[in-house]
């Protein structure tokens, strides 16, 4: 799909989604910030397309402060920083909806590699410096095949293979494949730092 048609086609769908679904985001604002005290959006730094960086909005699923806590970035299934509101938002991806705002800011893409934090970037190796050449997305190829429960390298591999072979017919395939993960709730967990570890 040429560059400006995909651009016209996520500010079309990122625009159309948060309208239909903004009730659902207001109404888990009020649902974060009455369980819990902070600010239900969360926000944080990550890497863009040719290492630009930015932040992604995702709604708040941890208690205030959790990246200070316990296991740091990585979080697990049954983490106990996990709010029983945020636990839901994470079953659903509701919290991922603000992402669309990165969209329509044109930070991000709907389909694309995941965007990773800098410290992760910092252990690129020169070849997975190429997962950098597209905007990351909401969804993706690493995404619709095992998510975050694939080691981290694989998922690497996976977003590397989908940026040589990106055609308009293997978006279809992806978008049709995410919505079958949300209703299915395969491979949501092994956090935000999914198989990666730290070689350090």
């Amino acid at each position: 799909m040429p560059e400006p048609l995909r651009r016209l086609f996520d500010v079309l769908v990122s625009a159309t989604v948060l309208a239909i679904t903004s009730p659902i985001v207001l109404g888990a604002l009020l649902a974060i910030r009455l369980e819990s005290k902070g600010h239900p959006i969360y926000r944080q730094r990550r890497v863009g397309k040719d290492g630009a960086p930015f932040d992604v909005l995702k709604l708040r699923t941890m208690v205030s402060g959790a990246e200070r806590m316990g296991a740091g970035l990585a979080v697990d299934d049954g983490d106990s920083r996990i709010t029983n509101v945020g636990a839901f938002l994470r079953r659903s991806s509701i919290d991922e909806l603000p992402n669309l705002v990165n969209v329509l800011k044109g930070e991000m893409s709907i389909i694309g590699p995941r965007p990773t934090v800098p410290v992760q970037v910092e252990q690129y190796t020169d070849r997975q410096r190429g997962r950098l050449a597209l905007k990351p997305g909401i969804t993706g190829w690493a995404q619709v095949n095992g998510r975050a429960s694939l080691p981290w390298p694989e998922r690497i591999e996976l977003d590397l293979w989908y940026a040589e072979h990106r055609t308009t017919r293997l978006d279809i395939k992806i978008l049709w494949l995410t919505a079958r993960m949300l209703v299915t709730g395969h491979g949501l967990y092994k956090g935000e730092t999914g198989g990666w570890q730290d070689p350090s």
